[in-house]
């Protein structure tokens, strides 16, 4: 039996394809940013991050009502650090990490910097909209506290293939925000 002239050239073809994305799903392409709720469902955010690359998450303080911004950044294997806290006034619950960070102002808001405090994946009990919990990346914002006050959520970055990274620039999760493409700055 005689083989049409085309089929080994699409199976060399299809092999070499394997073959690539085999090698893309091998390679570490980043991070995930996952933001679901802890009993199950749909994630509120899924967005991609670099290692070293900030995300924040901004409240109101429940006693003094200010503001406060917690920075992370998430290293190549995942584990979530806060980096830096800054807010208006120093709320209760508010501790001291004694020999962490330095502590700065600019007269409207104070900052700890420098502090790099291992916290990994956290669960977070999402307040009220009054609390406004908020997840700042790459200059756009999730509301948490609209959609799941109350609730217990899972905030984790998993390291990712290259070839899922791939996958999501030609197909977003639909709970990535549109953040243009500019890079993480908060």
């Amino acid at each position: 039996m005689k083989t049409a002239g085309w089929v080994r050239p699409a199976l060399a073809a299809s092999a070499g394809l394997l073959a690539v994305a085999g090698v893309l799903a091998a390679q570490p392409g980043g991070l995930e940013l996952a933001v679901a709720p802890v009993g199950g469902g749909a994630p509120l955010l899924v967005a991609p991050l670099e290692p070293g690359e900030r995300f924040t998450l901004r409240y109101v303080h429940s006693v003094d009502r200010q503001p406060i911004w917690e920075v992370h950044a998430a290293d190549r294997d995942g584990r979530i650090f806060v980096e830096e806290e800054r807010f208006v006034m120093v709320g209760a619950g508010m501790g001291d990490l004694p020999g962490r960070g330095v502590w700065t102002g600019d007269g409207r808001t104070q900052a700890i910097r420098g502090l790099h405090y291992p916290v990994g994946a956290f669960v977070l009990r999402v307040g009220s909209p009054g609390v406004g919990h908020t997840i700042l990346w790459r200059g756009t914002e999730t509301g948490l506290s609209a959609v799941a006050a109350g609730k217990a959520v899972r905030v984790e970055a998993r390291p990712v293939s290259r070839l899922h990274r791939l996958w999501r620039r030609v197909f977003p999760h639909r709970a990535t925000p549109d953040a243009g493409g500019r890079p993480g700055t908060q």
